[in-house]
């Protein structure tokens, strides 16, 4: 009996065998964003040969690869070496509305190689190894050493605005509000929907001068809406020269630690009037609709940049620390929620 008790469950082995391995599936989804597979695919089956020539491929290997995919929905084998498009592979195309293929190539950076294997280390410092093995923190690095791995972070960015940029902007209550500023806003996506929304409201974006100088066309000067937003480059974390009603600051605060994260907030309380509304969108790691994928990206902000997830109560306790009052939680028709507080 005792031999039985202690023979290990052959399903509980395999899951966790599949896990362990795991980092196969990033690599293989990885390979095929690279290759441009998604791009080379139509509306009908393709044979590998085609395929292969296509993304100048061994047709041998390509035909593994593309079996792998499809295990994991990635890609349909049609059968006779063919291969289709499903829901996932569409992403990866660079013309899908909402495309991830950038996403994924960020994913895959150089830099997450050297990093995940490091986990060990950050959870027993509980501080990021990003500066530990290029010598300076991620932004730097991307602005100074690696200028093309910094535009596929940017376009990452900016697609992956398309999809929760709509969602704030069809969720979030503007009625009171005259000038909305977007902190750490990026190119503007989510500021442009809303000004084209709201024709009464006027911008403000915030980011490092490098980032906004990639700002949307349509909020620079010579824009259809410049004349109704303001475009200023620096760092929030030291001060945000400017008042507004309501500030805006999408997945900003989770790449920083507490004390970053609480440096941004103060910065906006000592200029912000009382009763100004700050409204950070973000994944809440007690209320995500994907808890498993908010886990594993607070991970990595962790190994990257020292930044961190967080819950309701977290928020509650970094906003009180800064002068903030809490102010309710919404959901939107995504993954990120809209944590809101005021400036007393």
């Amino acid at each position: 009996m005792a031999d039985v008790e202690q023979r290990p469950n052959a399903r509980a082995a395999m899951r966790l065998h599949e896990l362990a391995n795991s980092l196969g599936v990033a690599a293989a989804v990885q390979a095929a964003a690279q290759l441009g597979i998604a791009d080379s695919l139509g509306e009908q089956p393709v044979p590998v040969a085609d395929l292969a020539r296509a993304v100048g491929a061994d047709e041998g290997v390509l035909h593994r690869l593309m079996r792998a995919l499809a295990h994991h929905g990635v890609f349909r084998d049609a059968g006779q070496h063919r291969y289709a498009h499903t829901e996932l592979s569409r992403l990866l195309r660079t013309d899908a509305p909402g495309s991830r293929r950038d996403m994924v190539l960020l994913a895959g950076m150089p830099w997450a190689w050297e990093v995940w294997p490091r986990l060990g280390d950050a959870v027993r410092t509980g501080k990021a190894v990003f500066p530990a093995i290029y010598g300076k923190d991620q932004f730097r690095y991307l602005s100074e050493d690696a200028p093309d791995a910094a535009a596929v972070f940017n376009r990452a960015m900016t697609n992956g605005s398309v999809i929760t940029g709509r969602a704030v902007a069809d969720t979030l209550d503007v009625a009171d509000v005259r000038t909305v500023a977007d902190i750490g806003g990026g190119h503007g996506l989510v500021l442009r929907h809303l000004l084209e929304r709201h024709q009464r409201l006027s911008g403000v974006l915030m980011d490092l001068p490098s980032v906004v100088a990639g700002a949307e066309a349509a909020l620079r000067p010579g824009g259809g809406l410049a004349g109704r937003c303001r475009i200023v480059g620096g760092d929030c974390r030291a001060e945000v020269p400017f008042v507004a009603d309501l500030y805006l600051l999408k997945h900003v605060l989770h790449m920083w630690d507490d004390d970053q994260a609480a440096a941004a907030l103060s910065a906006i309380a000592r200029s912000a009037p009382s009763g100004a509304r700050v409204v950070v969108v973000e994944q809440l790691v007690d209320a995500s609709p994907e808890p498993g994928i908010a886990a594993v990206i607070d991970l990595l902000m962790l190994l990257n940049m020292g930044g961190k997830e967080r819950t309701r109560d977290d928020f509650a306790a970094l906003f009180e620390r800064c002068g903030l009052r809490p102010a309710g939680v919404t959901a939107t028709p995504s993954m990120v929620h809209l944590i809101e507080a005021v400036v007393r």
